[in-house]
């Protein structure tokens, strides 16, 4: 039973409480990589909604539907115009969709270096 709490820990809760030691610097590299690799995977499935959303929602070539939900999930806007309706009302939900994927990446990509730095606040 130990070993399944040591591994239900790792996954749920990979950093260590304020009141035990900083973590090493390899283990604060590991999950700079780790959480890197989760964004770019998260950013390329995001991408690819957007991709055949626009595609035949669009309906446009597949370099102007890459080129359009690449903007949109930037937050550049759209560039392409979109004439249909089904192409109108995904764009609204994709628009959505991509602000709250942004700020979740953003937050993934970050909770590393926030968590060390909050932590060595309340090091003693």
């Amino acid at each position: 039973m130990s070993n399944l709490n040591t591994r239900r820990h790792y996954f749920f809760h990979s950093y260590e409480h304020k009141r035990e030691p900083i973590a090493s610097r390899k283990t604060f590299l590991k999950r700079m990589y780790i959480n890197t690799l989760l964004t770019i995977l998260l950013l390329f499935f995001c991408l690819m909604i957007g991709v055949v959303g626009y595609k035949f929602g669009g309906p446009m070539s597949w370099i102007d539907a890459l080129h359009n939900a690449s903007m949109i999930l930037s937050g550049m806007g759209p560039v392409v115009e979109i004439k249909t309706f089904s192409g109108k009302l995904f764009s609204s939900f994709y628009a959505l969709f991509s602000g709250v994927a942004f700020i979740t990446n953003i937050g993934l990509l970050i909770a590393p270096l926030a968590h060390r730095f909050f932590h060595i606040l309340h090091a003693e």
